[in-house]
């Protein structure tokens, strides 16, 4: 945290600055930290047990299981397909917005906000820009310079206030702090992976290749402390991003957690528009989207039936 902080001070300070000035900026941000766990504890208190997801609906927390995975595009798609289903969906952005794959995701920004402390808040967009044509889209919006990992909000700060009901479906894209997120389940990004009623269903995107799947085993690892402490919800599948099928000679590179998850591992097949634009406002290409259909049909997320060309043509509701 110290090191996140004055990296983000001496940013904002390194053209004109002086050293007092960095410190002081420095302080405010780690301030800012302090509230907003603070008033993590308050709504979201570590201590009382299983957690109630009920207000969110289904829970997907989305994790990169390697930097680059693509678990922004998984994220957008999950959520793409529940909306093109009438389901009424939220999208939860909690990574850096400067560092986010969903920052082109709706356009422009919504005029809508939460606060959340003085210096950070919820802001609220539409998935495409326009309102109640896409799913809604939550990020960070703050003041300060920039946004650390300490500065993301409790689960229950992320809903609008009040909150849509009923909410049918809540994605949380952890985006690049997978790994910091499988560290502490019970602030922060990590308080999406939280065990409760219902049971979130964590996701894990990575590359098919041997450096992406030994860093995604990393990140299992790290997770699986918390969900052996019956605190943090396992992860239930493998998104392979990018590829059709396991490439020759892959064979031994995943170690005994991501071994559990392949059987059942969801292939993206690669698309040239999406590595080059990532996530835009527009709905993800139908060859994305198709690929995890059965996946959310078997949690019961949608209906496979309806997820057809005509009710993709269909907008869906807004929250």
């Amino acid at each position: 945290m110290i090191v996140d902080l004055t990296a983000a001070a001496a940013a904002r300070t390194a053209r004109a600055g002086s050293p007092a000035d960095t410190l002081a900026l420095a302080e405010q941000m780690g301030a800012t930290v302090a509230a907003v766990q603070n008033r993590g504890r308050q709504v979201w208190p570590d201590h009382v047990g299983a957690a109630d997801w009920a207000p969110f609906g289904a829970v997907i927390p989305v994790l990169a299981g390697s930097p680059a995975a693509g678990a922004s595009t998984v994220a957008a798609a999950i959520t793409d397909i529940a909306h093109q289903d009438k389901r009424c969906c939220l999208l939860v952005d909690a990574d850096d917005p400067a560092r986010s794959g969903l920052a082109q995701a709706a356009g422009a920004d919504g005029p809508w906000t939460r606060p959340v402390t003085d210096q950070v808040q919820v802001r609220y967009s539409w998935r495409g820009g326009r309102p109640g044509r896409g799913a809604l889209l939550a990020r960070l919006d703050t003041t300060l310079p920039g946004v650390t990992p300490g500065m993301v909000p409790a689960p229950p700060d992320w809903l609008p206030d009040p909150p849509p009901r009923p909410l049918h479906v809540t994605v949380a894209d952890l985006g690049n702090g997978g790994w910091r997120a499988a560290a502490a389940v019970t602030s922060g990004a990590g308080g999406w992976l939280r065990g409760g009623e219902p049971m979130p269903r964590p996701v894990l995107v990575v590359r098919a290749t041997r450096p992406s799947l030994r860093a995604a085993e990393q990140v299992l690892a790290r997770h699986d402390t918390w969900v052996q402490a019956g605190v943090a919800a396992p992860v239930v599948a493998l998104v392979v991003n990018g590829a059709k099928r396991w490439p020759v000679g892959i064979d031994g590179a995943t170690g005994p957690r991501l071994s559990a998850l392949l059987d059942d591992a969801v292939f993206i097949p690669p698309n040239a528009a999406v590595e080059a634009d990532g996530v835009t406002p527009d709905p993800l290409p139908d060859k994305v989207t198709d690929a995890l259909r059965p996946l959310l049909a078997s949690w019961g997320v949608i209906d496979l039936l309806a997820g057809s060309a005509a009710a993709r043509d269909t907008p869906g509701p807004g929250p």
